[in-house]
């Protein structure tokens, strides 16, 4: 066999072989738990992407779900100290805080305590990645949150039954260092439609709807976020305020607020945040330290 024969054959089995390794994707990262306290999942690399500013608010700034607040603490704090806690799912009015509750509370309790926990986000596309999510999860020494936001189902979408066997249901079932924690503005995380058309073809109704709604039995706690009044949008807007500082005159504050509320068809605590981001910017003020 020639030289130049050698050399074609050569070329042709590294071409194959880049095909070969083309085809099976990237390969696994190394994950670095130091790195980070919140990370996010990049299911097509199997990698827990350190973030290293994450987007939250202080806990104190958040006003107006006090009750629920406490609760989504006191749960996550025992789960952070080794002892039994729920799965939770915070499910109700657009723009309550819960994402961000989530992300305050879990900050807290890192700045308050010794505890171990971590918080990683999982995108909703990338539910039907959990099991391979857990198998990297469980050997962790840490306490971990795993965190989805705006957590919903479409019509034929069957990813939601890889979130119920890591909820709950699948033969090893949960790591003993990980909950769930959701939010969604639907308290069964499937639209009703879909429940209908499951119940009218079923052979028996009923057991249709259960398999469907069973999915949000998974979570322990149901925390509920409900439109808030004009004196909790108020009271927000103080606090925010307060917290940075802003020189206006609290009858004026309160004016542009609940025109702000106004222009945007209704009072929420994100409607709050960006009436006092507009505030803030047109007064040169950072709010950075959020």
């Amino acid at each position: 066999m020639t030289d130049q024969t050698m050399a074609a054959l050569l070329a042709e089995v590294t071409r194959l072989a880049n095909a070969v390794e083309r085809l099976a994707g990237p390969a696994p990262v190394a994950n670095d738990w130091d790195a980070a306290d919140c990370f996010v999942w990049n299911a097509a690399r199997q990698h827990l992407q350190p973030v290293k500013r994450p987007n939250r608010v202080a806990l104190g700034l958040i006003r107006g779900v006090d009750h629920v607040r406490d609760i989504l603490h006191d749960n996550t704090l025992r789960f952070a100290e080794g002892f039994p806690a729920n799965n939770v799912l915070l499910w109700g009015a657009r723009g309550m805080g819960k994402s961000s509750l989530v992300k305050a509370v879990h900050a807290d309790i890192r700045a308050t305590t010794d505890a171990l926990l971590k918080l990683v986000e999982v995108h909703r596309e990338d539910i039907a990645s959990l099991p391979g999510l857990l198998e990297i999860l469980k050997a962790a020494p840490y306490r971990i949150l795993v965190f989805c936001d705006d957590l919903s189902f479409d019509h034929d979408d069957t990813a939601y039954k890889s979130l119920k066997a890591a909820l709950d249901g699948g033969i090893e079932g949960r790591p003993d260092n990980v909950l769930f924690y959701a939010t969604s503005n639907r308290r069964h995380l499937l639209p009703r439609h879909m429940m209908e058309n499951e119940q009218s073809t079923a052979i028996n109704p009923s057991e249709a709807v259960e398999e469907k709604v069973s999915l949000s039995d998974r979570f322990g706690l149901w925390l509920g976020f409900h439109k808030c009044s004009q004196d909790d949008y108020l009271t927000m807007i103080d606090g925010y305020a307060a917290h940075f500082k802003l020189p206006l005159p609290q009858a004026q504050l309160h004016h542009e607020a609940l025109e702000w509320a106004t222009t945007r068809g209704g009072r929420s605590g994100r409607v709050a945040w960006q009436y006092i981001q507009d505030l803030a910017g047109r007064l040169r003020i950072s709010t950075d330290n959020a």
